[in-house]
C-alpha cells in the first residue's frame, strides 16, 4: 500500500505481550500501536511531547476514538502502523491511522484455516461498497485495523482545553 500524501509508517512487530490466550493481537493494543506511531510522527515534525509539555505547560489528551477492526494480527506478524493528519481545529487535531500487515511475509500453513488471513474473502467495505481490505491487499499491504483518533490539547495543570501553540500548527501546516 502506497502512502497517502503527508502519511507516516512506523513499524511494529507483535510480541507476546500484545497478545491474548489464543495468539492474536489483543484489541486494546490496537491503541497502543496508535499512540506509538502518533508519538514518533509528532517526533519527526520537530514535536517532542515533554519537551513541549516543559515549554508550554500543555499536552495532548486522547479525547475521542472510533476503530474498525477488519483482520486479526497475530504473533510475531510485522506491522506497518500509519498517521495522517486529516483535521485540525482551535484545540484539537483529528489523525486518520490503520495497522497494516506487511505483505513480504510467506503465508503461514494455516491460514487458509484462520479467518481474516489471505485467500478468504475479504471483510469490511467503504460507504461506496468496495472493499477496503482488498484494495490494501491489492496495494502490497493488508489492512488489519483502522481509526480516527481525535487529540486534544490541554492545559497540563487545570486538564482544561486551550489554543494549540503556534509552533505545533505551523509544523503541521508546512508540507513534509
Amino acid at each position: 500500500m502506497s502512502p497517502s500524501p503527508g502519511e507516516f509508517r512506523w513499524p511494529v512487530r507483535v510480541y507476546w505481550e500484545d497478545t491474548d490466550a489464543g495468539g492474536i493481537v489483543f484489541y486494546a493494543n490496537y491503541l497502543k500501536f496508535f499512540e506509538r506511531s502518533r508519538t514518533e510522527w509528532l517526533r519527526t515534525l520537530g514535536v517532542e511531547q515533554q519537551r513541549l509539555r516543559d515549554s508550554t505547560g500543555g499536552m495532548f489528551v486522547v479525547a475521542e476514538t472510533s476503530i474498525r477492526y477488519l483482520r486479526p494480527a497475530r504473533l510475531d506478524d510485522e506491522l506497518i502502523v500509519t498517521a495522517r493528519l486529516l483535521e485540525m481545529g482551535y484545540a484539537s487535531l483529528i489523525i486518520g491511522q490503520q495497522a497494516l500487515l506487511k505483505s513480504e511475509q510467506p503465508p503461514r500453513a494455516d491460514s487458509a484455516d484462520r479467518p481474516g488471513r489471505e485467500g478468504l474473502p475479504a471483510a469490511g467495505s467503504d460507504p461506496s461498497g468496495a472493499s477496503v481490505v482488498h484494495e490494501a491487499a491489492s496495494a502490497g499491504a493488508t489492512l488489519l485495523c483502522e481509526g480516527r483518533i481525535r487529540i486534544g490539547w490541554v492545559d497540563a495543570r487545570s486538564m482544561r482545553p486551550a489554543r494549540l501553540p503556534e509552533a505545533i500548527v505551523s509544523r503541521l501546516r508546512t508540507p513534509t
